[in-house]
């Protein structure tokens, strides 16, 4: 989940909790604040960089007429978007040496196959999503605070039915997670049903992730008792964060993910300091929204 801060009635700035960084926060609370309270930079990967194309593709895909869908459209729409996001953020032609370089093509030839990897798991011109790339807002209380917890997210997709039945569609330009990791995969799908459950009263019948690179989906149908247990993970979470924040003390966890971490050398995991503490984030300065994370 990230911190992102959102605007309240008087004006105001506030904290608000998305799942990558609540994600982080499990994982390693000094991640956490490295990433959501000092907003350290971190490269992106190519591989980061082509699921935000991947993305990109099949939003703009379903802008169009139902009948357009078709897989050697969108294998066209790939080059466009990655221009578009060179438009936004110039620093990523610094992941080739131009152009022309060879590994650029073989790489969005790598795109270009997720996408069709994408046309093998269903076909969208059978279907017509109520939003795609839907911002999700709702406030849950948060347990021994005296504010409740704003919880943000996008949605990749949402499908809606005649009838009222919600399907929450995720692509994921990775492979499908061992059954051992499946329940990480699902903790950002339950924190959107959960959002959609409260501010729209409706439980989704359906999660879905889409796993492009060897064409797996993954589905699951919560229950309201189980988000309503959700939601009490999520208040806990944002309680300790709340702790951490008043003191600075956001300790390092050590484990297997530390070896992709870029932020090893301010690490006490590895013998290093971190940057002085800034503080919590103040709801008068407003600082900028981070951009919304791709993740594989």
């Amino acid at each position: 989940m990230q911190v992102a801060e959102a605007e309240s009635g008087d004006g105001r700035r506030r904290p608000a909790l998305s799942p990558s960084r609540a994600a982080d926060f499990k994982q390693c609370p000094l991640l956490y604040r490295f990433r959501a309270i000092d907003r350290i930079p971190e490269t992106p990967t190519r591989v980061q960089v082509r699921g935000t194309v991947v993305h990109a593709v099949l939003e703009r895909l379903f802008a169009l007429p139902p009948a357009q869908r078709e897989p050697a459209v969108a294998r066209e729409m790939v080059g466009p978007a990655w221009e578009n996001v060179l438009a936004h953020t110039p620093e990523l032609a610094a992941l080739f040496e131009g152009p022309s370089d060879p590994e650029l093509a073989e790489w969005l030839d790598s795109a270009r196959a997720l996408v069709d990897s994408y046309f093998a798991l269903e076909d969208p011109r059978r279907l017509q999503p109520e939003a795609c790339e839907l911002r999700l807002e709702a406030e849950v209380p948060a347990a021994g605070a005296a504010d409740p917890v704003l919880l943000r997210g996008f949605v990749d997709r949402l499908d809606v039915a005649a009838t009222g039945e919600i399907r929450v569609v995720d692509y994921k330009t990775g492979s499908a997670p061992r059954e051992v990791f499946e329940a990480k995969a699902l903790f950002q799908m339950k924190f959107y049903a959960l959002v959609l459950l409260r501010t729209r009263g409706v439980l989704p019948r359906l999660l879905q992730l889409l796993y492009l690179a060897d064409e797996q989906s993954l589905t699951y149908t919560p229950d309201e008792g189980e988000l309503d247990r959700f939601e009490r993970t999520l208040s806990a979470i944002w309680t300790a964060i709340l702790r951490a924040a008043a003191t600075g003390d956001f300790r390092p966890s050590p484990g297997r993910l530390c070896e992709w971490c870029d932020h090893q050398e301010r690490c006490p995991s590895f013998g290093n300091t971190p940057p002085p503490y800034p503080g919590w984030p103040d709801p008068d300065v407003g600082a900028p929204v981070p951009a919304r994370e791709r993740e594989e």
